[in-house]
């Protein structure tokens, strides 16, 4: 069985690669050296000369602020390229597993997010992600599109690290508090993607769209705050409105994602946001 990651060098991909040395499956890993998002021939010449089973597109522009001034790169990259490699799956019958975002809503919800709530994006990087989404709806019936939310590890750049870097930094930090959500251990994220291919292999194939993050919900300044507590760092984090701390790009005020179906459907126990980010913190450490 052969596995191909796009975005190999991000932070899922690097979850991945970790997988990948103990996998009985054989991964194939691409970044833009290899084949270029924003370029459709790049991307169907690496596509034709490594043939593969399933197609994990965990690539994107992810710059969410950088996207507000950079639309036809974002379009491409989120927009186009997901439907041009599912119209290959499609010809190759190669699965499809698709990583989306909760950015696809615009945040005014009082309970968690269902699959089937009308997505209405707020900035160009949820714009474009709902363009992926849409572009591999109309290409493929077998297509699995993954929800998710404030995604970190200790891979890259996120805000936990970022947190960490600033809390030795600084005496106090100002976060906001009234932007709630559930954070995503990106290690949790990829082997629940691996699950789903031993799943799909194994007979328990129900295509769709899922929603997928850690269980339990916080808001970013509580987030901020246990990452301070669980490092015993001694900067103050202050809670502040999101309108006290303006940004290029509009973010969910409520990003909670219903998980019901995805657990339901392949039988998955999710670990709580808090536990899993300490899991996170020790490999940091320890590195």
């Amino acid at each position: 069985m052969r596995v191909l990651v796009t975005g190999a060098n991000g932070q899922l991909g690097s979850e991945f690669k970790q997988l990948a040395e103990e996998s009985a499956y054989k991964f194939v890993f691409c970044d833009i050296e290899e084949m270029d998002l924003s370029n459709k021939d790049s991307i169907i010449d690496f596509l034709n000369k490594n043939p593969v089973d399933f197609i994990i597109s965990a690539g994107a522009y992810t710059n969410v602020d950088g996207a507000e001034n950079d639309v036809e790169l974002a379009k491409l990259v989120n927009g186009v390229a997901p439907g041009i490699i599912a119209e290959f799956c499609r010809k190759n019958s190669t699965r499809l597993i698709h990583i989306s975002t909760d950015y696809v809503f615009d945040g005014e919800f009082s309970t968690p997010i269902k699959e089937e709530a009308t997505p209405n994006p707020k900035s160009v990087y949820g714009v474009t992600k709902l363009l992926g989404e849409k572009a591999i709806t109309q290409s493929l019936d077998n297509y699995y599109i993954i929800r998710t939310s404030w995604v970190y590890s200790n891979f890259g750049k996120n805000f936990v690290r970022t947190m960490l870097r600033l809390g030795a930094e600084k005496e106090q930090l100002a976060v906001v508090c009234d932007q709630i959500g559930t954070p995503t251990y990106a290690g949790d994220l990829a082997s629940m993607i691996l699950n789903i291919v031993k799943e799909v292999n194994s007979g328990n194939d129900q295509p769709g769209i899922y929603n997928f993050s850690n269980e339990g919900v916080c808001s970013w300044y509580d987030f901020a705050s246990e990452i301070m507590k669980l490092l015993e760092l001694g900067c103050k984090v202050i809670p502040v409105n999101s309108d006290q701390f303006p940004t290029v790009a509009a973010r969910p005020n409520f990003s909670v994602l219903d998980k019901s179906k995805i657990k339901k459907q392949f039988n998955i126990k999710i670990e709580h946001w808090s536990d899993r980010l300490l899991t996170c913190l020790e490999k940091i450490k320890n590195n």
